[in-house]
């Protein structure tokens, strides 16, 4: 000790007596520059002369701050070195030198005074240092002291200083015991870590690993918790990659609570919620393409595998799509929609998730960042929707569905409309990109399948025996298993559509309600996300709908034809006879008939087949209102089809003229079915796309046998049943126009107030047909024309043509009876029967007495006895009470009476007789008056070119 203490006072003292050196010379040497060519340049600052020189002050100021730099590294040369040009110039350097010169010449000067001026407090310091060693002398004499005294100590308590070091062995064992389980923990940190993730205790797991993280920073100075440290780095990242992982599947099934636990370890690792948004984004657009990636290939027939990434620029999704088997096209959609069903509906309970949270934030304050995460969801809303509709589009699109059944297209329909209902309550979305490609689907499908059934429609009615199809008395469409998904729509309209009586009976008898729903047959509140939240989803049930079975054939015919005489309910207008004798059976049997009518409509197996094509085309255009204009006028077009059929084969055999029989409605629209749908033969040069050759009656229907009425049971089922089915398409009238847009309802109107109502019409002609061929007309006038009308006295019996017309007329009415029994006959119908027969026999009787060449007053009181006698017997028999026609007969006789001014005018008032007919009541009239008759007839020819003129 004392030697170093003599050695630092020699340090000291050198320092002290040491004389202080030049300043330094910058590291330059006078000797280093000797330029011969500049003997006149000095660079000593000793020689230069001081008029030349600064002021010292004015030298220390000028020196750069870079010299009194206090770093160990600073190297004056280079620096001074590094200030030079590329280009040397001589002068300037011998310039900047005696600079340095200077400066170093001022600097030297100025440390020099400093030290002189600090000398005397240096000597006190000294003085100080002086003292200090003598305490370190007598502090270097304690020490040694209390060394040999602790030396005494040792020898004396060896066993107490052992009992020391033991005991400071022990704190260092316990000490090294703690660390090492400390890193044991730290060891053991990812079987703690996976036991959290697996109990979904993410934020626990992230607080356990960046506890972990600190504890391994404390202990770093051990090499195995320095090598820990990196692992724990490792094992944040893949705690990271598994939460990305676990977000991925959320989105197939969202769990509200497990979500909450996500956030919170998301906010752990201080990740903003607007980047957890966008990742959010991406595995549900992810999620969307695998999944249908996925699906398809599970139902493809390719031998081929595809990876779910573009090949050689192609889309294999496309490919994937256009490889699907037309077998396992429908399984495929359906289940494609179930699981991009389940994504939506996961997406969706995401967005309310976020909502909740907003309403929350509201009350304790509104979280930004929150806020702009719910926006951001709302916006990819639509984006995640269009995905999901461009994948199921692609499917449909690259699907082959031409020679699909109807039920299986209607399933594919199905599936696609709730899907649509699905996107509406998602995200508001029309669908477009859905309903394009059904739309188009549809088109090609329905051309093929209307010309099918216009096809089987010729079939049936080329076959068709027009026969009572076996019905209940209750039937009705609706009962129909066409009709089965649309029941509860069509009864929403009951109230305002004015229906058949079998209408009007189901309406009060169904027991069947659905007020869930909405007229175009969708649920009013389908509510998919809140029905299908647990489990299943909208396409698990109702797309295969089983078929139920329809009860609407009477099995025992005879029992339900007939009902009780004893009926409370029978109206006083079904006890009334309709014949003039008292025969109690046929009284019966007309009561039963008319009964039976009330309770059982008509109609063919022909009118129950196009009832069922109705119930397609409805379903049809209820899921496809884009074209449901289409699809109800190719509809309309099976019924114009049957409508002109029943003409063509029942009325085609009129005998008499048509012109008061036909109605204007009713010729049109047989005008327009013929220039629109029907095809002549050979086929026209226009196009034929849409028409159908005209069809061919049965050969098994016979209209040609006097005894069977010419076929008018059968004229009578093809009619009404025609009539039945006219009532069933006015009774979908309300629910048809609200189907088809704005722009159509006029053309749908149209057809309703035209072709549908002039149908009723069609009675006429063809009950005429029948009645003009039961009737021997001609023989009716050959016995008129032999009848003497010259009378002069008034007759009391009536001649014989009218015993003929109406033993013509019982023998109608008791052929009539029979066909009653086959049969059952309306009023309406027997009304049209019998005014059909009033009607001809009016006509005829008023062209026989057109006939007569002459006539007296006698011979016209005749005329009104022979036509008095016929109404009395008529009415008796046909109950119809006045007689149609009567006037038509009365008028013409009495005109007989009319003078030659007053037959004038008369003749230009009644336009509703013949040319002929006119010519023979003035030649009658005016027998005895040439000139008068000339006048007349030359009046009736100028009208009749004026009618035939236009």
């Amino acid at each position: 000790m004392a030697n170093k203490m003599e050695e630092l006072k020699q340090k000291f003292l050198g320092l002290i007596n040491k004389q202080p050196p030049r300043i330094p010379s910058m590291g330059f040497d006078d000797t280093n520059y000797h330029f011969s060519k500049m003997p006149t340049l000095s660079i000593n600052s000793k020689t230069a002369q001081d008029s030349d020189r600064p002021a010292d002050q004015d030298i220390l100021e000028s020196i750069e701050a870079a010299y009194f730099s206090m770093s160990a590294d600073f190297d004056i040369c280079r620096f001074e070195l590094s200030k030079l040009p590329e280009v040397l110039d001589c002068d300037q350097i011998q310039r900047d030198f005696k600079n340095l010169k200077q400066q170093h010449s001022v600097v030297s000067k100025k440390v020099l005074q400093l030290i002189l001026e600090h000398q005397n407090s240096c000597n006190e310091e000294f003085k100080t240092i002086q003292d200090i060693l003598e305490q370190v002398k007598e502090t270097l004499e304690q020490c040694r002291e209390g060394r040999r005294q602790l030396n005494i100590s040792g020898k004396q308590f060896s066993a107490s200083l052992g009992i020391l070091a033991n005991y400071r062995k022990r704190k260092l064992a316990q000490i090294l015991l703690s660390n090492l389980n400390m890193i044991k923990n730290l060891y053991s940190f990812d079987k703690r870590c996976n036991q959290m993730l697996n109990d979904e205790d993410y934020a626990g797991a992230i607080m356990e690993l960046k506890r972990c993280q600190k504890i391994a920073v404390k202990y770093r100075h051990f090499s195995c918790v320095a090598a820990l440290t990196y692992k724990l780095q490792e094992t944040l990242e893949n705690t990271d990659t598994q939460l990305d992982r676990i977000l991925a599947q959320m989105c197939y099934h969202f769990d509200g609570e497990r979500y909450s636990k996500l956030q919170a370890a998301y906010n752990l690792l201080e990740k903003s919620q607007v980047s957890v948004i966008d990742n959010i984004h991406v595995h549900y657009i992810t999620a969307i393409y695998n999944s249908s990636f996925n699906i398809v290939n599970s139902y493809t027939t390719t031998s081929e595998t595809l990876d779910s990434t573009d090949q050689n620029g192609k889309n294999p999704y496309k490919m994937l799509c256009q490889s699907v088997n037309q077998d396992s096209f429908i399984p495929c959609l359906v289940q494609l929609c179930k699981v991009l069903f389940k994504i939506v509906l996961s997406y969706h309970q995401l967005v309310n998730w976020y909502s909740n949270q907003e309403n929350n934030e509201d009350e304790n304050g509104l979280d930004i960042e929150l806020n702009m995460s719910k926006q951001k969801l709302d916006h990819n809303v639509v984006k995640i929707w269009d995905d999901v509709q461009r994948k199921v589009s692609g499917l449909l699109l690259n699907a082959d569905l031409a020679s699909y059944k109807f039920d299986q297209f209607l399933q594919v329909l199905k599936v696609v409309h709730r899907l649509i209902q699905v996107g509406d309550e998602f995200c508001s979305s029309k669908s477009e990109d859905l309903q394009e490609s059904i739309r188009k689907q549809s088109i090609n499908y329905f051309k093929n399948y209307h010309s099918q059934r216009l096809d089987e429609l010729k079939i049936f009615l080329e076959n068709e025996i027009w026969e009572l199809c076996p019905v209940k008395p209750t039937f009705n469409i609706l009962q129909l298993q066409e009709f089965k998904s649309v029941r509860s729509v069509l009864k929403n309209y009951k109230n305002t559509i004015q229906m058949s009586p079998t209408i009007a009976v189901y309406s009060t008898t169904s027991t069947e309600c659905s007020s869930s729903h909405s007229q175009d047959g969708s649920s009013i509140m389908a509510n998919y996300f809140i029905r299908y939240i647990d489990h299943g989803t909208p396409f698990d049930s109702g797309l295969d709908e089983t078929v139920i079975e329809e009860d609407i054939l009477e099995l025992d015919h005879e029992s339900s034809q007939y009902i009780s005489d004893d009926s409370d309910d029978e109206s006083e207008e079904l006890k009334k006879d309709f014949v003039e004798e008292d025969n109690t059976k046929q009284h019966t049997v007309n009561k039963k008939i008319n009964k039976h009518h009330q309770n059982a409509p008509i109609l063919t197996n022909t009118t129950l087949s196009i009832l069922r094509q109705m119930g397609k085309y409805i379903q049809m255009s209820r899921l496809l209102k884009s074209i449901a204009y289409q699809i109800i006028t190719s509809m309309n077009q099976l019924f114009d089809f049957y409508l002109y059929s029943i003409h063509l084969f029942f009325a085609n055999d009129l005998t008499v003229s048509g012109n008061n029989i036909y109605t204007e409605e009713l010729s049109l629209t047989l005008r327009k079915i013929k220039d629109n749908l029907i095809l002549e033969l050979p086929f026209e040069e226009a196009d034929t796309e849409g028409k159908i050759v005209e069809a061919h009656l049965s050969p098994m229907v016979d209209l040609r046998k006097m005894e069977i009425l010419f076929g008018l049971a059968e004229r009578i089922v093809a009619t009404e049943s025609l009539i039945f089915l006219s009532k069933q398409y006015e009774y979908l009238q309300d629910y048809l126009e609200h189907l088809v847009p704005q722009t159509n309802k006029i053309m749908l109107q149209q057809f309703f107030a035209q072709n549908i109502g002039s149908v009723v019409h069609l009675r006429r002609p063809v009950y005429m047909a029948v009645i003009a061929q039961v009737f021997d007309l001609r023989q009716i006038l050959i016995s008129m024309s032999k009848i003497n009308w010259e009378v002069k006295d008034v007759m009391s019996q009536h001649n014989s043509y009218i015993d003929m017309i109406l033993r013509e007329v019982q023998i109608f009415r008791l052929r009539l009876d029979e066909v009653v029994h086959r049969v059952p006959i309306s009023n309406d119908v027997f009304r049209v029967l019998w005014e059909n027969i009033a009607h001809i026999v009016t006509h005829t009787l008023v062209q026989g007495f057109s006939e007569a060449r002459k006539c007296t007053n006698g011979g016209r009181a005749l005329m009104q006895l022979d036509f008095t006698q016929f109404l009395s017997k008529f009415e008796k028999i046909s109950s119809l009470r006045p007689v149609p026609h009567k006037e038509y007969v009365e008028n013409y006789v009495k005109a007989f009476y009319l003078p030659d001014s007053e037959l004038e005018k008369w003749i230009r008032e009644h336009k509703e007789y013949s040319s002929k007919h006119l010519y023979g009541l003035v030649s009658c009239a005016c027998q005895n008056n040439k000139k008068s008759r000339q006048k007349l007839l030359q009046i009736i020819e100028e009208m009749d070119r004026n009618l035939m003129g236009r």
